[in-house]
């Protein structure tokens, strides 16, 4: 995506006045010795991502940027040098996994060719993977307005395509009240691609007519829980999928 190209490459690029600066203000050539403090300022940045990835997973979007910072094992001023607020790193992680999901979707829909076979294999992929403790909620939307009233079938079925208020720009409401900007691009890409599987499984008739995109990504989010110890996640995980696959398998009519 544009967003993590332009984050990336604020890490890596040196200034050349910079470099000229320091190596013309102390004569002896210090313009060398930058590249090792490139070099952590990029570890740094890698392991505040996979700390957020780790804290926003288990606590959701809510947790406190110290936490992101306690579990990199860095400064919290370290952290807000590189998101100047949790905004910026909630939508960096948000369009991340978003577009990780978007990418085993595809390859889902590319290495198989039985429409069932891909669908589950997709669940299965994304669930193991544990992308789904980070969805942004715009995905995960149901079509179920907040005043209670009912809305057409076809907007239950894929609330997805309703429109968004206030434009093309989404927005990420985390537990603390913040909210952030999430690409909308990246997931409409994800929805499409998703909806694919859905299509293509429904019309085989594996899967329940009832059974919308969101309802999916919904087994995605919830199908991995996050437990202490690992391999009783995995089990857990496993076997919540099995069940859940089955509740979305159509049934023969009798």
């Amino acid at each position: 995506m544009h967003t993590h190209n332009s984050h990336w490459s604020s890490t890596t690029a040196l200034s050349p006045s910079g470099a000229v600066g320091a190596a013309v203000g102390n004569g002896r050539g210090e313009g060398a010795r930058t590249a090792p403090l490139r070099v952590d300022a990029q570890r740094n940045l890698e392991h505040v991502l996979r700390a957020a990835r780790e804290v926003f997973g288990e606590l959701g979007y809510g947790a406190p940027m110290e936490d992101v910072a306690r579990r990199a094992r860095v400064g919290v001023g370290t952290v807000y040098r590189r998101f100047p607020s949790k905004d910026v790193l909630v939508r960096r992680i948000a369009e991340e996994e978003t577009s990780r999901l978007t990418d085993q979707a595809r390859a889902a829909l590319g290495q198989e060719d039985e429409p069932w076979s891909a669908l589950s294999r997709f669940l299965r992929t994304s669930v193991s993977s544990g992308a789904g403790r980070l969805l942004p909620p715009q995905v995960l939307r149901v079509g179920v307005p907040e005043d209670g009233e009912g809305v057409p079938a076809d907007e239950v079925r894929v609330p997805q395509q309703r429109t968004q208020p206030g434009g093309g720009e989404l927005r990420l409401v985390a537990g603390d009240g913040t909210t952030a900007a999430v690409d909308d691009a990246g997931a409409a890409a994800l929805l499409e691609v998703v909806g694919l599987l859905v299509e293509r499984a429904r019309e085989a008739g594996a899967l329940r007519t009832d059974v919308s995109v969101s309802d999916v990504l919904l087994v995605i989010a919830t199908a991995a829980p996050s437990l202490p110890d690992p391999a009783q996640q995995a089990a857990a995980s496993a076997r919540l999928l099995d069940i859940l696959l089955e509740g979305l398998r159509s049934r023969p009519s009798s």
